[in-house]
């Protein structure tokens, strides 16, 4: 009999649901390497030396103890949070808890075998470290920027800002170099940015976010599901006759992903044939603006999908022989 460890993530700390033989057993443990080391112990002391454990793709969190559990010897899941809800939703599963999540996950883990999860190679862990602080950074600027005409008339105040706007604008600087240098040393992510950036609408940075927060687009098995992994997945809601409400995008998936995707899909509207054909069509369906945009940041992802599936750099009219519509 499997046994199957349920982790339900937080930042401080862990509720993890041990299942052996239909019993479970529950823990809460910390988000560190003594609370790692206390759960080696408590796993052991069940007889259970080799787990599957599965936990749900919420960030950074949850590297740390995927990663340990990994090292261990144990299978270990990652899974997208929207199939965790639908699965819960499925089983009228109601309780909102830390303790009643880990359950949950584990209950899915058992029911559904989700996939393997591998660690990240050290040079996507790199990029992924480098995008989200260049993003923050990035941030930072905009905010002192907004600060300096926000009316400010303190002299002193001023210059400080200068200063601090001309040193973010340097270590943004540096890290664009690294994540360039970074690129062009690792052939793989090499190859696989200039198929991203063939795309009329994806340029260096946005191609360097999806390879860093997708990491692995394989293990998608198509571009549906890899829109579903960035919350870019249409949600409707008919019933019947009567009830009829916009459509709306999921935003169970990945932040990251969804942010990094609207300026390129702007940039497509204007430039890329095949958003632009895309427009055209949802424009004469009287849809409204922002839904196109979001179909544009969907088609983007989906060409991103293609371009690395086929290994063959955008051409819009290739991309007609596959089903990679928005």
């Amino acid at each position: 009999m499997q046994k199957v460890l349920g982790i339900d993530v937080s930042k401080e700390k862990h509720d993890i649901v041990l299942v052996i033989k239909g019993k479970k057993y529950h823990k809460e443990i910390n988000n560190d390497a003594k609370g790692f080391g206390y759960l080696k112990r408590w796993l052991r002391s069940h007889q259970a030396p080799h787990v599957h454990a599965c936990l749900e793709a919420t960030g950074q969190y949850g590297e740390a103890i995927a990663e340990y559990l990994y090292e261990q010897g144990h299978l270990v899941s990652v899974v997208n949070p929207a199939r965790i809800k639908r699965y819960g939703e499925s089983k009228l599963h109601r309780n909102k808890t830390d303790k009643a999540d880990a359950d949950l996950i584990a209950e899915f883990c058992l029911k559904e075998k989700p996939a393997f999860w591998e660690p990240l190679s050290p040079e996507i862990k790199h990029l992924r470290a480098l995008t989200r602080r260049l993003q923050a950074l990035k941030v930072n600027l905009h905010q002192e920027k907004n600060r300096k005409k926000s009316g400010e008339k303190d002299d002193w105040v001023l210059e400080d800002l200068d200063l601090h706007i001309g040193f973010l604008k340097e270590r943004i600087e540096a890290i664009d170099d690294e994540t360039y240098d970074l690129i062009k040393q690792t052939p793989e992510l090499k190859s696989q940015y200039d198929l991203l950036t063939s795309i009329p609408g994806i340029g260096h940075l946005t191609a360097i976010t999806l390879l860093a927060e997708i990491s692995d687009f394989s293990a998608f098995e198509n571009a549906p599901q890899l829109a579903a992994y960035a919350g870019l997945n249409p949600q409707g809601h008919r019933s019947g006759s009567s009830v009829f409400k916009k459509t709306q995008i999921s935003k169970q998936g990945r932040v990251e992903l969804r942010h990094c995707l609207f300026m390129p899909a702007l940039v497509a509207l204007k430039c890329n044939p095949v958003v632009q054909s895309l427009d055209v069509r949802m424009t004469k369906t009287n849809h409204h603006r922002m839904e196109i945009v979001i179909a544009a940041m969907r088609k983007l992802l989906h060409l991103a999908y293609g371009v690395l599936k086929t290994q063959i750099p955008f051409d819009p009219d290739y991309g007609k022989q596959f089903n990679f519509s928005a």
